[in-house]
């Protein structure tokens, strides 16, 4: 009740004080006539409260509805509270074991006692023979549990092996020896969990696990109850009181029957226990001696399909939905094969409703986020034209990475799934991945040229492709498309097994939003899909109504200028965002597919909102969007873009914020650093300082807004690329001067250990983080090429270089802007400076 709440622990000196503030107001209260009962009451009410908000919050959280569900009540004073709390998040069942009241400490001593023993094996299955590894671990684990154990108890021992694809991390159980093919068991449960399996990828035999176990003597059953009658027994100088005011009588648990109900309210005591059945509900006790609470009456009516939505079920279907691109995000994580999808969580994951509108995206990358839609609503319409007419069918995937069809640049990879409800001919929903692949061909390793001036030189052009047809993937046609054109994929075994992994996760889209239908019905989904949608739109327009006009212009080191102005109506509570006066697009490939300018409104104006909903297609419905065909923002097809995604879009994210004056620039660059050979590819985002705002301070070395990945761990890096990380630390004094300060950027050094090609693909070399209102800039970024032996420093440009064993990059990220002018005196600078 007293920690600050979130992840924050209480301060103990803090609730110290408070505790000591309420014991004053009691001896003030008592000493003005206020009696202790009903102090006491206020305080229960108080606890009532707090523990069925945090009820609440849990269930709601996950998309559940306390109200479908029995409040399981224990401990000394869990009977004497259930009814309350059930009250409060309208639950209308409460169970009670027959040990309620010590059922902790009564489980504890019921509890098998053991003990585990584990050894990493990590071969290939068909080649190891784990068998004597096995048996000692066995013997291991009995002997420490046997050193624990009374004469004449008896050990048991169980084995198991946890298998994975070889370069995954999800790790599957099974009992070993195993009865039958346990490959086929793998394939069976890993097809059952994911969507798919590979039967190209080698099965890695990862641990074998020893248990060792002395099972505890079971529980007698419960006694059948006699059948005595429910006479109370009067104390009333324990029935009497604040919480219960209107209670008479009293029963012994042990005299309790299941023949009749007890009427609330009523007391029911035990040695352990005290359990207060309110007024309004009921008690009555099962053969098992548990005390089941019914609350009397109907329950309230919810229509699903009103107008007006229910303001529970609105929050319940926002996180409900959130969760389910949530559960698609984890299943794409735990089965990717590369670095890039599996640490540095490159990746977005959604759902849609018929018409390609977003409803909910879990908390992945931003720039991918607003232009999945787009892409879903091209597949759409194309599908449906097709002149064969076989149009969309279940099991149907398809993908794209096409920058005219909302994609936005070539190694982001899109899966799209139509979500087909039995016996329709027309898909319900729409769940989608977009992953960024380590490799998808063009002209360096990574795929991200720095000096590409066409689209060709960048990769593979996936648009609208059939990637699986009635649940079966056309492996064969993908590979022969990657494998195609002049700057071919370099690693298709790769691109094969991320593509898998990010089929897992549509069709755990899918079959999530299936269950979601059986449980509220198609319409009362459709419903709440709108109202989540509306719902948001709403809590845009409330922004609009607090936002004044504003201008800005933001420049990127190619001498192109991002110009925007915002125009509010608050009579219409529309918004005009308009672009008009951006650069044409330019020769090189920091043009921007109109997608990716859709997707810096969305976010910024998605920030703006204080409340927690999902960032979906209603945030853009009171928005108007200009953007001038030929910009920098929406070129023509044909035009590079892969710096447009990672690069325009932050300074247009920038310069969104300056217009509206809500925050100085971050650090405007994603810092793309790739790496590899044809064999080996990698890529990453560097961070950096955050800008900062009108009463914070910008953090430091973070990732900014469109990007939301995070950086490989170094133990991961250095095992799987033949690299060293020297250096990774905050560069300290780069973030902008100001009122309030901007963040700090970092330094991050890398040694080479055999040669590669390396490129940095960046902005915010020659321009600066502006400041804000009076605030100043902060550093620019640069970066450094040190060879081995001659000590020769480099200053790495646009184009890509090549590198060999022991020579060492160093990049420096940008800091963030600073906010108002910076507060100093002759004598004394601010300690914000």
């Amino acid at each position: 009740i007293f920690g600050p709440g979130g992840d924050q622990p209480p301060d103990p000196e803090a609730s110290r004080a408070r505790l000591r503030d309420i014991a004053s107001q009691i001896e003030s209260a008592a000493g003005s006539g206020i009696s202790e009962d009903v102090l006491a009451q206020g305080f229960i009410d108080i606890a009532d409260r707090h523990m069925a908000e945090a009820i609440r919050q849990i269930s709601i959280q996950r998309g559940y509805d306390p109200a479908a569900y029995v409040l399981c009540a224990f401990g000394g004073a869990g009977g004497q509270h259930a009814c309350a709390v059930a009250d409060l998040v309208g639950i209308r069942t409460v169970l009670l074991h027959r040990h309620a009241g010590v059922l902790s400490a009564w489980g504890m001593g019921r509890a098998d006692l053991r003990t585990v023993r584990e050894t990493t094996i990590a071969e290939p299955l068909e080649t190891v023979d784990p068998a004597s590894r096995a048996n000692d671990l066995a013997n291991a684990a009995r002997e420490a549990l046997m050193s624990q154990a009374s004469p004449g108890e008896i050990v048991t021992t169980r084995l198991s092996a946890s298998l994975r694809y070889d370069g995954g991390e999800v790790e599957l159980s099974f009992p070993w020896p195993y009865e039958g093919d346990i490959r086929t068991a793998f394939e069976t449960e890993h097809r059952r969990r994911f969507g798919f399996i590979d039967r190209d990828r080698i099965i890695i035999l990862a641990a074998l696990s020893a248990e060792a176990v002395i099972e505890a003597e079971r529980p007698p059953a419960a006694p059948k109850r006699m059948a005595v009658s429910n006479e109370p027994h009067v104390r009333p100088a324990v029935a009497q009181g604040a919480h219960r005011p209107d209670a008479d009588r009293i029963w012994r648990r042990e005299d309790l029957t299941g023949t009749s109900d007890i009427e609330g309210p009523a007391l029911i005591t035990e040695a352990s226990a005290n359990t207060w059945v309110a007024a309004g509900w009921t008690a009555r006790m099962t053969g098992d001696g548990d005390l089941i609470l019914e609350r009397g009456g109907q329950a309230p009516v919810r229509h699903l399909t009103s107008l007006r939505p229910d303001p529970i079920l609105l929050e319940i279907f926002n996180n409900r939905f959130m969760s389910i691109a949530e559960e698609m995000g984890l299943a794409l994580q735990m089965t990717a094969a590369s670095v890039n999808i599996r640490e540095r969580l490159d990746f977005s994951c959604a759902i849609f409703d018929s018409e390609g509108g977003l409803v909910a995206n879990a908390p992945h990358i931003p720039v991918h986020l607003g232009s999945m839609g787009e892409s879903i609503r091209v597949v759409k319409a194309r599908r449906t034209r097709e002149l064969d007419g076989r149009g969309m069918r279940d099991g149907d995937i398809y993908m794209l990475n096409a920058p005219h069809a909302g994609g936005t640049h070539l190694p982001d990879i899109t899966l799209i799934a139509p979500v087909f409800l039995e016996g329709d001919s027309e898909p319900s929903f729409f769940a989608a991945a977009r992953g960024h692949h380590a490799d998808i061909g063009g002209v360096t390793p990574g795929s991200m040229p720095p000096n590409s001036v066409r689209i060709e030189e960048e990769g593979v052009i996936l648009d609208n492709l059939l990637l699986a047809e009635n649940g079966t993937i056309l492996e064969d046609d993908v590979r022969s498309i990657l494998a195609s054109g002049p700057y071919p994929a370099r690693n298709i075994d790769r691109n094969i097994a991320d593509l898998k992994a990010q089929i897992a996760a549509c069709r755990r889209g899918g079959e999530e939003l299936k269950s979601l239908v059986a449980e509220y019905g198609l319409a009362g989904v459709r419903a709440y899909m709108r109202h989540v949608q509306e719902n948001a739109a709403e809590h845009i327009r409330r922004v609009i109504d607090t936002l004044e006009p504003g201008a800005f212009r933001a420049s990127l080191d190619n001498g192109a200028v991002i110009a925007v102005r915002i125009d509010p109506d608050r009579e219409a509570r529309r918004v005009k965002v308009d672009f008009t006066g951006t650069s044409p697009q330019t020769s090189d490939n920091y043009n921007a597919p109109l997608a990716i300018a859709r997707a810096a409104v969305l976010y910024v104006f998605r920030t703006l909102v204080r409340e927690t909903i999902p960032l979906n297609e209603g945030c853009m419905t009171p928005i108007d969007l200009v953007v001038p065909q030929g910009c920098l923002l929406n070129p023509e097809p044909g035009a590079a873009v892969v710096a447009g995604n990672v690069e325009t879009s932050q300074v247009t994210v920038d310069a969104l914020y300056g217009a509206l004056g809500a925050l100085a620039a971050s650090q405007g660059t994603m810092n793309n650093f790739t790496f590899g050979d044809d064999e080996r590819q990698y890529y990453e985002t560097i961070c950096g300082g955050a800008g900062a705002g009108p009463d914070f301070d910008g953090a430091d070395a973070v990732q900014t807004h469109m990007t939301n990945s995070r950086l490989t761990d170094p133990e991961i890096l250095e095992t799987r690329f033949p690299v060293l990380l020297e250096t990774f630390e905050i560069r300290r004094g780069s973030g902008g001067r100001g009122h309030c300060k901007g963040g700090d950027g970092v330094v991050r050094s890398i040694r080479f250990r055999s040669p590669m090609t390396a490129a940095i693909l960046a902005t915010r070399r020659r321009t600066s983080p502006f400041g804000l209102a009076g605030g100043e800039a902060g550093s620019p970024a640069g970066s450094r090429l040190v060879r081995a032996g001659s000590g020769v420093e480099e200053s790495l440009g646009a184009d890509p270089v090549s590198v060999n064993a022991g020579d060492v990059l160093t990049i420096s990220t940008p800091g963030g802007g600073g906010y108002g002018p910076p507060c100093v005196t002759e004598s004394q600078p601010c300690s914000h400076s």
